[in-house]
């Protein structure tokens, strides 16, 4: 039996060009989260609204948990001119991107009070058109690899992790630092995040297409609109359901939903409990953004070397215990107040454990994937964990007031969510183990 590979061999997986592709693509995938997510929270707060309406802007995360529904589109659908120039995903990634940069610019001509129906709007259309782009950017990073390179798709997941983290974390500190320099208003910082978006736009031009895709073939011709349906939309998730057995595939469901619940709730609200506690904007891009941004890229570098070491399950469960106790650093800070040094500790603790179970999240979704219906299936269970992430977290801003604004007990109590997915796994390890175990078995080449 050949000798496994040292911790620096499985380092050195991060320097291959398919690798570092999938970096570039997970910042374009974690960037817009700025444009509805940190910023447009700072710039609502900062416009006097109440934690209630900004907690129900984070709705339009929605978009991202239900993008199944439409994900079949990624997979059967061609766009004119742009599939035949550059390929089935990178086409459908360019066209969103640059939706994505039309709805940025028009939010920089817009007033929040005046205009708020407005704004939410342009910010739905941001998350329809960024949730159709991680369909595409998930189904180009699987198929980046052979379905033998287990080694290869966890660092994949790596990198896409820290390229995202960079999008959202790194660049996302840029509007905070504008806004802080009391020169720019929000609206200019929104132009800046469109210009940055059109960069990035211009960068997947050059990158090339994904080597494993394999084209959708229906098995008749049909031509009638229910057998079309049946194809493209009923045939990835009669496949899933089939190769892996329904309860199987139930459990693996219900646990993806029930596994970031709590991370979420804490991410909604953690921009305004800066605001409320007495940072400022320029230590919030600091500390929330810039720290975490590279806490998170060495984490989930580290964390994908040792996931490959322990298993994708032991790396979910110990990634998940870490991830509810780092909750628990921001109860320590709402009861002591805005110390930077207190901030500081609570960043690095959350940016290492949401980087490491993270990693073994998406490694985890892309094991369970069908290489023929790559965008479906993905979108079909990365979309179910997205679900708790945003629907549900869309009523964090109700909580605190719930609690008369305790936000050490909020939490706590986001802390607790994690527990009954953990539970959940741990009765569903022994048939993920022994799958993980298939996938990367050396067997798998002559397949």
């Amino acid at each position: 039996m050949p000798n496994s590979p040292s911790f620096w061999q499985d380092l050195r997986v991060y320097a291959q060009p398919r690798v570092l592709v999938i970096f570039i693509l997970g910042v374009a995938s974690g960037f817009p989260w700025v444009m509805i997510g940190s910023a447009l929270s700072a710039w609502l707060q900062e416009a006097g609204l109440t934690r209630s309406v900004i907690g129900y802007f984070g709705a339009v995360f929605g978009a991202y948990s239900i993008n199944f529904l439409w994900s079949p589109l990624i997979d059967g659908c061609k766009i004119p001119l742009l599939t035949r120039w550059l390929g089935q995903r990178r086409s459908w990634i360019l066209l969103c991107q640059l939706l994505i940069v039309a709805a940025c610019f028009s939010l920089s001509q817009l007033s929040v009070i005046d205009n708020l129906h407005l704004v939410g709007l342009l910010a739905m259309a941001i998350a329809v058109s960024s949730a159709t782009q991680d369909i595409a950017i998930d189904a180009y990073r699987i198929e980046s690899f052979a379905v033998s390179e287990g080694r290869l798709q966890s660092a994949g997941a790596a990198m896409a992790t820290a390229g995202w983290w960079t999008g959202y974390a790194g660049m996302g500190a840029i509007p905070f630092f504008i806004v802080d320099s009391n020169e720019w208003l929000w609206q200019d910082a929104y132009w800046v995040l469109g210009l940055l978006m059109l960069a990035i736009a211009c960068i997947v031009l050059v990158v090339r297409k994904s080597t494993y895709h394999q084209e959708f073939s229906p098995a008749s011709a049909t031509t009638n609109i229910v057998g079309r349906i049946n194809e493209i939309v009923v045939a990835p998730i009669r496949e899933f359901f089939t190769r892996s057995g329904v309860r199987f595939a139930v459990s693996v469901l219900v646990f993806i939903f029930l596994f970031k619940i709590g991370e979420a709730f804490l991410g909604r609200m953690s921009i305004v409990f800066y605001k409320e506690i007495g940072f400022s904007n320029e230590e919030i891009g600091t500390y929330s953004k810039l720290v975490t941004w590279w806490v998170t890229i060495l984490f989930a570098l580290l964390g994908s070397a040792v996931n490959l070491r322990v298993g994708i399950v032991k790396g979910l469960l110990f990634g998940g215990i870490a991830m509810a106790a780092s909750n628990l650093m921001f109860s320590w800070i709402a009861l002591v107040g805005p110390s930077e040094s207190l901030f500081l500790s609570a960043v690095i603790i959350d940016g290492f454990t949401s980087a490491w179970s993270t990693v073994a999240f998406v490694a985890f979704i892309s094991l369970l994937c069908n290489r023929t219906f790559t965008a479906s299936q993905y979108a079909l269970m990365a979309s179910l964990g997205t679900l708790g992430r945003t629907l549900l977290s869309s009523y964090s801003g109700v909580m605190v007031d719930a609690l008369d604004g305790s936000w050490a007990l909020f939490f706590l109590l986001t802390a607790l969510m994690v527990i009954p997915s953990l539970v959940f796994l741990w009765f569903i390890r022994r048939p993920l183990t022994d799958l993980e175990s298939m996938r990367n078995s050396p067997e798998r080449d002559a397949d």
